[in-house]
């Protein structure tokens, strides 16, 4: 039995999993919020207990500290040195890696390089890793990158029409994100089907506050929604995705507002957010959807006629569709978007949903009817176990 911990972390925030290998049983979790700020809430899962408390937490080293603690402490282990690895979601891996890699100096270098892509979530990347690398100075460390699965993209797919010498010289093109999660329930469907994940074409929806859309053949990403950051593709909870790039200069001029703060009305201020100018949770909308609220039975209309445009084309991409397969957050629970995408899919894709199953469920299942040509999953999305399995896998361990 293995010791390995799934790392997770944000620039005000760390959530982590510990596991024992090759069970994958969940010793505990947690998450460690507002860092930085004047007060932190330090949680964590304790034999199906959750203990919480506020304490300060200046910056991820105090953080990875007081976890060690933790651990300790509540017998989570007797000591550290159980703890043989950890596994760290790196949103950005640019073009250099197709698959997850253990960290030497040389996937350090790479990773801070590509921090201009993705600025917000690199950085804290390699600030948790350092910090975890002080407080568990003897384990080796396994990057799991985000943009890995796609890779195997083709150029038509992954390029973006603009002069070719921005993708060769500044590595702007599609690159994706979710991977590890449209990974993980591509093979849990193929696994539902009874089918070689090779032999299957799917269209996983990871549909949560950030959301993506993934075509895969024979176990093969040809291609997915995101683009150069998480902001390009589907609407989201409170981003645009994919819009005419006219509006961006239009309303910075009538705005009169900077790069910077166009970017905070294009990632914090739109989306069903901005549509619907109630929330980015789905279920606010929902709620105000039953209380008779225009705005917001538009924005899930807005919202669903996106995926069904992204779903068709990769219908097309892909020649047949064998599953699709609803994840994440939205995809999980929220049930009136299913339906309603579902439906819209009903006549073009030969679609066959049990509507009452679909109205009441959370949790993995099949929601299409024997008739239905394709079938239809929900798949509860398990990023840390697939990074802990990688980690695994690469360390040999």
């Amino acid at each position: 039995m293995t010791k390995v911990m799934a790392v997770n972390s944000g620039s005000s925030s760390l959530k982590f999993q510990l596991f024992e290998m090759p069970e994958g049983k969940v010793l505990t979790s947690g998450n460690i919020e507002r860092i930085g700020l004047p007060m932190g809430i330090f949680g964590i899962n304790v034999n199906g207990e959750k203990i919480s408390k506020d304490v300060p937490v200046p910056n991820h080293q105090v953080a990875v500290d007081l976890l060690m603690d933790a651990l300790v402490e509540y017998k989570i282990v007797e000591s550290l040195d159980e703890i043989k690895a950890a596994g760290h979601r790196i949103v950005q891996g640019g073009p250099y890696f197709k698959d997850s890699v253990k960290v030497d100096v040389d996937v350090v270098s790479k990773v801070r390089e590509l921090i201009d892509i993705a600025p917000l979530h690199n950085a804290a990347h390699l600030t948790c890793y350092e910090a975890f690398r002080h407080a568990l100075p003897n384990i080796e460390h396994v990057f799991v990158f985000d943009t890995a699965f796609h890779q195997t993209m083709e150029a038509d797919s992954y390029l973006f029409p603009v002069p070719y010498e921005w993708y060769t010289d500044y590595k702007v093109r599609r690159y994706g994100a979710h991977g590890t999660s449209h990974k993980y329930v591509a093979e849990r469907t193929a696994e539902l089907m009874g089918k070689d994940l090779k032999d299957i074409n799917l269209i996983t929806l990871h549909l949560g506050s950030g959301a993506s859309i993934t075509a895969i053949k024979g176990g093969r990403c040809i291609n997915t929604s995101m683009g150069l950051s998480p902001l390009g593709g589907i609407m989201m909870g409170t981003r645009c995705g994919d819009i005419d790039p006219t509006v961006v200069y239009f309303m910075a001029k009538k705005l009169g507002c900077s790069p910077n703060e166009m970017e905070t009305y294009l990632n914090k201020k739109s989306g069903m957010l901005g549509v619907s100018g109630i929330s980015s949770d789905s279920r606010d909308v929902e709620n105000a959807i039953k209380e008779g609220n225009d705005r917001a039975k538009l924005t899930y209309d807005l919202y669903v006629n996106r995926v069904i445009n992204v779903v068709g084309g990769y219908v097309m991409q892909l020649g047949h569709v064998d599953a699709l397969t609803f994840t994440a957050g939205l995809g999980e629970h929220a049930t009136l978007v299913r339906e309603m995408i579902c439906k819209k899919l009903e006549e073009g894709l030969g679609l066959r949903v049990d509507y009452e199953v679909n109205s009441t469920c959370h949790s993995e299942k099949e929601l299409s009817t024997p008739d239905s040509k394709v079938k239809v999953y929900v798949v509860p999305t398990n990023e840390e176990l697939a990074i802990v399995k990688d980690t695994v896998r690469i360390l040999g361990l």
